[in-house]
């Protein structure tokens, strides 16, 4: 080897050690001896079930067991420093809490910190950990599920004969709702034109699920001025369920209802429970640079995205699990036939028909990203007999389209294009029942 080789592979050597020493210097490490710290401590109440969330800045070892008499949780967490946080526990949980009625914390051992979750009525716990990711760190999540697990169907039941029937009446879940009982006239719609053409059309009573994208511990895309995704899209779904209930042949089930973490294929799995005949998913898009703006609706694709923003969307939209935090040792029998191919073609061809009509009404409240159709590969729109689409209404990260979001005005305008949309769908193409109770 020459002189000057000689001189180069010594000094690219040293530029190398002295990097790599850069390197060490500046990142951060935990001292060997150093305890794991809770970061924060956030509780998602539902009805459903309520989840507390452990954050800490490292993995931790764990064990839990219940009691009763009174009910409690117990959870018991191994090398954690108690600290400030641990002590504020009380103050997370909310007096309305469907579940937990109590939470504390002190130290059981030296080298144990233990949770105490006093319950309001008998539950089933899930408990489990998950890795970093996006702005979060260590996990540790006590999902905390009634004994007797909520029932989408007659849950939505109940809310319909609850609309209809005076108060203190006795209501028996298999009555007849009062439109369809010869005994009790139907009560005249008050919808505008635009949500009251359908009534006559329809043979049956349609039910429609709306998903709010996102929720609880995934807040989906935030604007710039710090809104959420999450907020934004339980609004107008909310929006839109009152307009489309206006027809009284149309009943409406929404995902979440609330600020909390629903996996996206127990989204599929609430549809298909509650016999819905379309699904439609609710978002606020973002891209990577402020300009992007515009609304889009997509179906699901088998073969391939439309264009690289509707693959890098769906690959966004499908790490909701990752973010929103799901127990992936928990094996439903009945999500896994759901979550099958695509495959019927009659469903296909109505998803496109229905992404056809809202994309025209949804025009005329915002310009379009898209003049088509998109396509891509959405895990929440893989039920296989429903017809679903995925709606963009607008990008939250264009600083723009993030104000007119948060304006109830315009969330009004963004809810009564959709419902048009849906309803010009159901006057074309009248569902065919599924079954007595649809």
């Amino acid at each position: 080897m020459s002189d000057g080789n000689s001189c180069r592979v010594a000094r690219r050597r040293f530029l190398n050690f002295v990097g790599a020493a850069f390197f060490l210097s500046v990142t951060p490490s935990r001292a060997s001896n150093a305890r794991p710290t809770l970061l924060a401590v956030r509780v998602w109440p539902a009805d459903e079930y309520t989840r507390v969330t452990l954050e800490l800045d490292a993995d931790v070892r764990f064990s839990h067991f219940t009691l009763e008499a009174p009910d409690r949780l117990v959870i018991d967490i191994e090398g954690i420093a108690f600290n400030a946080v641990l002590k504020g526990l009380a103050d997370k949980v909310a007096a309305n809490d469907p579940y937990i009625r109590l939470l504390r914390a002190g130290q059981h051992k030296p080298d144990i910190v233990r949770l105490v979750m006093e319950l309001k009525t008998r539950v089933k716990p899930q408990v489990f950990t998950l890795k970093p990711v996006g702005d979060y760190g260590y996990r540790l999540v006590l999902d905390v599920y009634p004994e007797i697990p909520v029932d989408p169907l007659l849950a939505l039941l109940q809310e319909q004969r609850d609309k209809h029937y005076p108060p203190g009446e006795e209501i028996h879940l298999d009555d007849a709702p009062p439109e369809e009982n010869p005994a009790r006239p139907a009560k005249n719609s008050t919808a505008n034109a635009a949500t009251s053409k359908p009534a006559s059309a329809l043979k049956h009573r349609i039910t429609i699920t709306l998903d709010p994208g996102h929720g609880g511990e995934d807040p989906g895309a935030i604007g710039r001025r710090g809104n959420r995704e999450k907020t934004v899209t339980l609004a107008i779904a909310r929006r839109l369920k009152t307009k489309l209930e206006r027809d009284s042949n149309v009943r409406v089930a929404l995902t979440r209802d609330g600020d909390f973490f629903v996996p996206l294929g127990t989204r599929i799995q609430k549809a298909r429970r509650v016999q819905s005949d379309l699904f439609v998913s609710i978002h606020a898009d973002a891209w990577i640079k402020p300009e992007a703006r515009g609304s889009s609706v997509f179906v699901l694709s088998e073969k391939g995205a439309s264009s690289s923003a509707a693959r890098w969307l769906a690959q966004k939209e499908n790490n909701a699990d990752l973010v929103g935090g799901v127990n992936i040792n928990v094996k439903d029998p009945f999500l896994a036939r759901t979550l099958l191919d695509l495959s019927q073609t009659a469903t296909k061809n109505d998803s496109l028909r229905l992404a056809k009509l809202v994309l025209g009404e949804l025009g005329g409240v915002n310009r379009l990203h898209r003049e088509s159709v998109e396509q891509a590969g959405f895990a929440v729109l893989k039920a296989p007999d429903i017809p679903s689409i995925l709606v963009e209404t607008a990008f939250i990260s264009n600083p723009e389209e993030e104000r007119k979001l948060t304006d109830e005005k315009y969330q009004d305008q963004l809810a009564e294009a959709l419902a048009r949309g849906i309803l010009r769908y159901l006057t074309q193409n009248s569902p065919t029942a599924r079954s007595p109770v649809a």
